[in-house]
């Protein structure tokens, strides 16, 4: 088999070889049709078997190598065979070869594909299992993909062979009779007259208004296939109606209203939505005590000695005071005043364009879905006996465990376990993979790592617990540890495993609305559901629950629900930032290494310790460092990572730097304060600066100065 395998590649780099070698794409030219239209026509009359044959054979080939040339022949078909015949000729032709791309792409690279990247394809496979036919049937007739790339990227997908035969030939036939068409038009221009003729001019408008038309009469035929069987209202109330008040909610909501919209927002509790209330700012008010008080008690290194004594219970008051603060800013009058009418109550869903809230029915044309998320309860036997704490109830404790058990490894478990072990609990770490932060840089997550057993938390690793134990007054959690059954005693739990979407009571049956495996809203590029004009952002649409991906996806959800008809914008979440708000902190955006490796970039690395700084000398040693990935040989950011106290403010340089496209180039002639982190934008530039000089112009640059020295050199 891979003795085949290497002959079909050997073959197909001979061809290409031969064809470029030969320069045979001279002969697949506007220019040849012109010339040689004429020769070409008398061979096809003289032996139109013989000639009809060759062509075919032609055009197949070239399909299946993928070389240029495909669009010239068709022009060349009407030109030969006429509008009928050539059309009919290079409608077979083409899907032949089509056929035989897919099927030798799918022979050679398919099962590696789907072995390297299961993950990604996955999604792809889905989509073409539920509405393959559609979706081909849809690339086909509006060329968005080249067809020379569509062909092989497609064998690497399941698409079933009678699936990409007549989504191929129904598809690309009105493509192939306007191509034909303007082909046969093309062969009979002799002179300027020739050019302004009505038929001439019909055809190229054709060509040029075909793709919108197809793509209007597409999106006109899935929209009345999906709202069949549903009644349109005649008239609306508001024109965007956002479900839920979280920060996507808001956000998206006053988008829509500054572009001078109505829209109302319904809400069944409180507004501000997880970030707010158990998220973020509990937590960073959580951390700002605790870091003061590990402060005190490491304050001599400057010189000052104090001994600290945390009252607990004042600690949660003062945050939930900050809450209360926080909360006190987000109301139903501060969102009347951006334009946005408030809707207390909950909201189901009784068609796509109504929402019911109690007794009352609203009508909108377009819906965004912004419910948010709740924590993640693991079902671990025995649990419900001892009550535990979530990221939502935390906040109320006002007694401090002795013995604090976490079960989580990601950003927000790391946050509360040194928040906590910091405030003077015994702080236990569970952790079911093998590392902290999976998703973060390996350098990152030791760096969490050693401040967290620094700080006395106990971190177990690839543990899976089993079920809980209560004897009187103790409380155990069994698992499994190094294939061995260990007990880890404790006075309360906290579970921080994440969130899930909140889409409970929402009426999403009514509408069958698809969800993922994970429970979230299945929705595409433009984080549109199966309706185009229901949406959802944030926790939603996916596992990240953060503030700044709700904020992100809002605008995208708020134009493309107002806008839809018009334009439409696809979601990029290129240039999100991420944080874990431990000490050190952990910052980063766009890719890690791991991921840049994945998508087989080309990259290079630069590498800046912090300790270098005189910033960080100044905060008594800030020690950590800063990651930036660029593209080899440019200095275009692709992903950065930054490690240190305050690295979450640092970090927003490089999120406006890649956002707007701005090199490391750009930011080295930036000034910034002294002493501060921020220049630390400027030092990492400076080390990808000196390790891309060319040495050449060094050296004449050098010659130069010595010369202008006169006597001295």
């Amino acid at each position: 088999m891979k003795l085949t395998r290497w002959l079909i590649v050997l073959f197909f780099v001979v061809a290409a070889a031969c064809f470029f070698w030969f320069d045979l794409e001279q002969y697949l030219t506007l220019e040849m049709i012109q010339a040689k239209s004429g020769a070409l026509r008398d061979q096809v009359q003289a032996h139109p078997w013989w000639a009809g044959s060759v062509f075919f054979a032609a055009y197949v080939a070239l399909t299946v190598m993928s070389f240029p040339g495909t669009v010239v022949l068709t022009l060349l078909a009407g030109a030969l065979f006429g509008l009928v015949g050539g059309t009919l000729m290079v409608s077979f032709a083409s899907n032949i070869g089509a056929l035989v791309a897919m099927l030798i792409s799918r022979f050679l690279l398919r099962d590696w594909i789907q072995k390297r990247f299961a993950k990604q394809i996955a999604s792809i496979n889905r989509g073409l299992e539920r509405d393959g036919a559609f979706y081909l049937f849809s690339l086909r007739l509006i060329p968005l993909v080249p067809f020379v790339l569509l062909n092989p990227a497609l064998g690497l997908t399941r698409v079933s062979m009678w699936t990409f035969w007549w989504t191929t030939q129904v598809g690309m036939l009105p493509g192939h009779a306007i191509y034909v068409g303007a082909g046969r038009q093309l062969a009979r221009i002799r002179e300027i007259s020739d050019i302004l003729s009505p038929s001439l001019i019909g055809t190229l408008a054709l060509l040029a208004v075909f793709p919108l038309a197809a793509t209007k009469l597409l999106t006109l035929y899935k929209a009345r296939k999906v709202y069949s069987g549903w009644q349109k209202p005649e008239s609306y109330e508001y024109n965007l109606l956002v479900v839920g008040g979280g920060s996507g909610g808001l956000a998206a909501a006053r988008i829509a209203a500054s572009m001078k919209a109505r829209v109302a927002l319904v809400e069944r509790e409180r507004l501000g939505g997880a970030a707010l209330h158990s998220g973020s700012v509990p937590a960073r008010a959580l951390m700002r005590a605790a870091n003061m008080n590990h402060a005190l008690r490491q304050g001599g290194t400057l010189g000052i000695q104090m001994h600290t004594e945390v009252n607990f219970a004042e600690v949660m008051q003062q945050v939930r005071r900050t809450l209360d603060e926080a909360q006190g800013q987000v109301t139903a009058e501060s969102c009347k005043a951006t334009g946005v009418e408030m809707i207390q109550g909950r909201a189901q869903l009784t068609s796509p364009w109504s929402v019911q809230i109690g007794d009352r029915t609203l009508y909108s044309r377009a819906i965004v879905i912004a419910t948010g998320s709740q924590p993640v309860i693991p079902p671990i036997p025995g649990l419900e006996k001892v009550e535990p704490l979530t990221c939502e109830s935390i906040w109320d404790l006002q007694q401090r465990p002795d013995r604090l058990l976490i079960i989580g490894g990601e950003a927000n478990a790391c946050e509360l376990a040194q928040a906590f072990q910091r405030l003077g609990c015994q702080v236990t770490l569970v952790v079911e993979g093998d590392m902290l932060l999976a998703a973060a840089e390996p350098e990152a997550r030791q760096a969490v790592y050693d401040a967290l057993c620094a700080d006395g938390v106990q971190i177990l690793l690839q543990v899976a617990p089993q079920h809980v134990e209560v004897a009187g007054n103790e409380r155990r959690l069994v698992c499994l540890f190094e294939e061995q059954n260990h007990s880890v005693p404790f006075d309360e739990v906290l579970l921080a495993l994440g969130r899930q979407a909140h889409l409970d009571d929402l009426g999403l049956e009514v509408l069958e609305l698809n969800t993922r495996e994970d429970g979230s809203l299945e929705v595409d590029e433009y984080l549109a559901t199966r309706y185009p004009n229901i949406y959802a952002v944030g926790a939603v649409t996916g596992p990240d629950s953060s503030f700044q991906s709700a904020t992100h996806h809002a605008w995208y959800a708020a134009a493309n629900s107002l806008f839809s008809g018009f334009r439409r914008f696809m979601v990029s979440d290129r240039v999100v930032p991420r944080v874990a708000f431990t000490s050190p902190e952990i910052a980063s955006v766009g890719l890690t290494e791991a991921q840049a490796k994945l998508a087989e970039l080309e990259y290079e690395v630069t590498l800046l310790n912090l300790d270098s700084l005189e910033a960080a000398q100044m905060s008594a040693g800030n020690s950590g460092f800063l990651k930036v990935l660029t593209e080899r040989g440019r200095d275009r950011i692709i992903g950065v990572t930054l490690v240190g106290d305050g690295a979450s403010e640092t970090l927003a340089v490089f999120v406006l730097a890649m956002k707007h496209k701005l090199g490391l180039n750009k930011l080295r002639r930036t000034v910034h304060i002294n002493p501060t982190l921020a220049e630390a934008s400027l030092a990492v530039a400076e080390a990808w600066r000196r390790a891309h000089t060319a040495k050449r112009p060094q050296t004449w640059a050098a010659r130069l100065h010595r010369w202008r020295l006169g006597g001295q050199a």
